[in-house]
């Protein structure tokens, strides 16, 4: 017996019912969250295609009803196409429409009306079923609606606090060892708004793909071996002789700094070795505080120079010599990627005996496919469009599935301020930083708006518009929804006031309760989705919409010190349902839920 019915198992008077209730209120929502976290659910009937996220998914449970009237009408005919179930664009087209019967039209032979008629039938003779339908109307050219009765909605809502936390976690069918590389900036200088957003979204990409079921590490992949180190250095070693850093070198105070430690510690302005050691161990130092106040972490540092260290380099053109895809061409070594897709053949050893930038590149993946990761995917710079083709072509070179390797490139951050685009730092010289951004509007605002567009959508980000404290904010709107809420439980239980009635006991629900309810139960699939998709975004904007049907409640629905019987307990389960859900999305994007704001 579940803590909710425990505590109503004897029946009492509404009078009766709200003095007791006095005792059990937030016992009732602390039981019940306790429940959710322990698991112990029992499972209902998905269908086939389902994938629910908790056991007690009312949805799933719809969709499995669909399906089994839908077997019973094809009486061992194939199983495919599985009929859908989805939200139909009005209220008055019901709650949940599926298209089972044009599915089925073909293979039974009778034209879709028909077919919706009987699936009717069959649904309104399923016993489990019948208590949660207020009706079922066939429409158009034969869509079933499903219009529910409140006892459906009270016992998704019972479902959802089941789930508490776990609500949007789910087991992938195929789960993969997937490696996310992302960041991956240069050594030279700090993180700007651009590297930062790759930072935001792929540190949720992440988050996303464990939470659908995957095992998932995150790799910044430290390129500390190319012509840039000698740059870096050059730069550092100008500014502590009191010059000005050479034609391509690096500016900005930054440098400075960095350049003013490394002679405190008595470094030979001469002694290049160490000073690009010693610069890069200063910009990673700043780099992983940067990204550690962003909230982004990462399991491995992976140095390019360790490639070379270990043999990798040599090891992974062996392994393309070996399979027949190299050759020499005025003395240099090509990769013939054509014959995976490229556009051209490309230089690997140039003839003075140098690798290009792919060569490290291409060792660094086939060192990828030896530790074993399923799937690679690698979050890219606006600039790395043209890079892609080559480096699928060269894992396929090496026996690699290049179906396996994703790259995903960010586009364009832009930063505004009354109207205006912000182009220069004074500690860099030439770019924004991500610290300086995090300083001006916050790490939560910052995620928000590098996440809330497609990652190949440009984004402008208005600066007033970040630091506004208003519903105009986004991620002000959907934290602050979640604040109320917090405010609105604690007031309930300083008052007292929470019944003990079961949830299924109550008044008819009103519109935006059961608009509410379904919005919450849309997350599991949303996040499923998102992770598919590699589409942040969407929780984004599944977020908004949970604030939004929330705010419309709220001003609709009084909570504490509603009346009718169970009409306040309802109330204040829909709110901790909220909270939760808010809380869950905002964490798949790596900002925080506050308490109060």
């Amino acid at each position: 017996m579940s803590p909710r019915h425990q505590i109503c198992s004897t029946p009492c008077s509404s009078t009766a019912a709200r003095t007791a209730s006095r005792a059990w209120r937030l016992e009732w929502i602390s039981l019940r969250t306790a429940t959710c976290k322990a698991g112990s659910v029992t499972r209902g009937r998905p269908g086939p295609y389902d994938c629910p996220v908790s056991d007690t998914d009312s949805v799933a449970a719809l969709r499995g009803a669909v399906e089994d009237a839908a077997r019973a009408l094809r009486d061992g005919q194939p199983t495919e196409p599985s009929p859908g179930l989805e939200r139909p664009p009005k209220p008055e087209l019901g709650d949940y429409s599926s298209n089972a019967a044009m599915l089925l039209a073909g293979l039974l032979g009778d034209n879709p009306r028909a077919v919706a008629e009987r699936l009717r039938e069959q649904l309104e003779a399923d016993a489990e079923l019948a208590p949660d339908l207020a009706r079922i109307e066939v429409a158009g050219p034969g869509f079933v609606n499903f219009f529910l009765a409140d006892s459906w909605y009270l016992r998704a809502l019972d479902g959802l606090l089941e789930a508490g936390d776990r609500l949007g976690e789910s087991a992938a069918e195929a789960p993969e060892k997937v490696l996310v590389e992302f960041v991956s900036a240069n050594p030279t200088g700090p993180i700007h708004v651009g590297t930062g957003r790759n930072a935001a979204y792929g540190d949720s990409l992440a988050r996303l793909l464990q939470a659908t079921g995957h095992e998932v590490e995150r790799e910044y992949y430290v390129n500390d071996a190319g012509s840039q180190i000698g740059n870096f250095a050059d730069s550092i070693a100008a500014r502590m002789r009191g010059e000005e850093p050479p034609e391509d070198g690096y500016a900005g105070e930054y440098v400075g700094e960095i350049a003013e430690r490394l002679q405190a510690e008595g470094v030979d302005p001469s002694d290049r070795e160490t000073l690009e050691k010693r610069g890069i161990e200063e910009v990673l130092k700043e780099v992983k505080a940067t990204l550690e106040r962003f909230g982004v972490h990462f399991d491995t540092w992976f140095s390019e120079r360790s490639l070379y260290a270990k043999g990798e380099v040599d090891e992974a053109l062996g392994e393309l010599e070996k399979r027949g895809h190299t050759y020499r061409h005025e003395d240099a070594l090509w990769l013939r990627t054509t014959d995976f897709g490229d556009d051209k053949d490309r230089v690997l050893i140039r003839s003075n005996g140098e690798a290009t930038y792919l060569t490290p590149d291409i060792a660094y993946h086939w060192d990828k496919l030896q530790r074993g990761f399923e799937r690679l995917i690698d979050v890219l710079g606006a600039d790395h469009h043209g890079y892609v083709a080559r480096v699928r072509a060269a894992i396929e070179a090496l026996g690699g599935d290049p179906q396996r390797f994703e790259a995903l490139t960010m586009s364009l951050v832009h930063i505004v301020e009354g109207g205006e685009r912000v182009q220069m730092s004074k500690r860099t010289g030439d770019f924004v930083t991500l610290d300086e951004l995090v300083d001006d509007i916050g790490a939560d605002a910052t995620r928000w708006f590098m996440l809330w567009r497609s990652h190949e959508t440009t984004v402008d980000l208005d600066l007033e518009l970040a630091r506004s404290q208003s519903s105009e904010n986004p991620v002000y709107y959907v934290q602050y929804a979640h604040a109320r809420i917090a405010s609105i439980l604690r007031k309930a239980g300083e008052e007292g006031e929470v019944t003990a009635a079961a949830v299924s006991e109550r008044a008819p629900l009103e519109e935006t309760e059961k608009v509410l309810v379904k919005r919450l139960l849309e997350f599991p699939e949303e996040v499923r989705s998102a992770a598919a998709r590699r589409a942040p975004h969407r929780v984004c904007a599944y977020s908004t919409a949970v604030a939004a049907d929330f705010h419309a409640f709220y001003r609709d629905c009084q909570v504490v010190g509603a009346e009718g019987e169970g009409v306040e307990s309802s109330r204040l389960a829909l709110c901790l349902a909220t909270k939760q859900t808010i809380a869950a999305a905002l964490g798949l994007l790596g900002i925080s839920a506050p308490e109060r704001m």
